[in-house]
């Protein structure tokens, strides 16, 4: 489609008149609809509420905001079958508007400009490589027999040729021309490239200083934790006596105490030394503390080695 509206007579069969724009009459394309129920192209009305403020038909103040798309009406207008846009170039294509965009991308009859230099002609897509190869004046023709060494076109070889001195300054003009167009490509990739390089350095930068932020941070903890383990060390060999996991509690040991007597609850013989028990001739074993010590199945919890448990 154009800019705002569809031709009428670009489509096949009569067209609803609901289908047309109140501006430019033509089929709708994108509607819109006012709060007054008047219905126009996106692109014919926009314009006029940005600089009018009001409906085109009864002029009722109205905003941009106001104005909202009628999809089931645009869905409708979708369905119609329409002519190709290069209709005028040839192409008797006829298909539903919702695939003229599809149709157009593909279609021979496009308009295409000849890729030899110095041509400027406007062909159908289709045309272009035959005109490019057969028919073309541009298009090269051999060397030049008389000591340029150019290359000449069909055009200037039909004539007599086209004058070695003029042709060479025109070359050298062009040659200058794509040279400094180079160079400006080049500075402006240089700049460009300048501007990346400075981004990532300032980017590597922030990276090693977030590097150096972490590791100071972490190098802290481990110190912390260091003198927390000596500390713990320092502590434990002050009592090496502590049981691990009940704070307080030494373990009994055989032999005499630091008050001289044997530890509480450590089973003696009463009877004579070397005596093993009742079974050869010797008394029960009591604890010092008086209580009969009773004979272990197992191990003895610690626990039981106190008294008065």
């Amino acid at each position: 489609g154009g800019e705002m509206g569809f031709e009428l007579d670009r489509f096949s069969g009569d067209v609803d008149p609901d289908f047309k724009c109140n501006l430019c009459n033509k089929v709708l394309e994108d509607p819109l609809t006012t709060p007054c129920g008047h219905v126009f192209c996106a692109g014919c009305v926009l314009p006029w509420v940005v600089q009018q403020g009001s409906c085109p038909v009864n002029c009722q103040r109205i905003s941009t905001k106001e104005l909202n798309h009628v999809l089931p009406l645009k869905s409708l207008i979708l369905k119609l079958d329409i002519k190709c846009d290069n209709h005028a170039r040839g192409c008797e294509a006829v298909v539903p508007l919702q695939h003229l965009g599809e149709h157009a991308e593909t279609c021979d009859f496009s308009p295409a400009k000849c890729r030899n230099r110095g041509c400027r002609q406007v062909l159908n897509l289709r045309d272009v490589e035959a005109h490019m190869r057969e028919r073309c004046e541009a298009r090269p023709a051999g060397p030049c027999e008389q000591g340029c060494g150019l290359m000449l076109t069909h055009g200037e070889r039909r004539a007599g040729g086209h004058g070695c001195l003029r042709a060479l300054r025109a070359h050298g003009a062009a040659l200058q021309a794509r040279a400094a167009a180079l160079e400006k490509a080049l500075k402006k990739e240089a700049l460009r490239a300048g501007k990346r390089e400075q981004s990532l350095l300032s980017r590597l930068a922030a990276a090693q200083l977030e590097l150096q932020v972490t590791a100071l941070r972490y190098q802290k903890r481990f110190t912390q934790y260091s003198a927390r383990l000596d500390a713990l060390a320092r502590a434990r060999a002050a009592s090496p006596g502590k049981v691990r996991g009940v704070p307080g509690r030494r373990i009994p040991t055989r032999g005499a105490s630091t008050s001289g007597r044997l530890p509480a609850c450590v089973p003696v013989e009463e009877g004579p030394r070397g005596a093993l028990g009742p079974e050869r001739g010797g008394r029960d074993p009591v604890s010092v503390c008086g209580r009969r010590a009773e004979e272990p199945s197992g191990p003895v919890p610690l626990e039981r080695l106190s008294c008065g448990v």
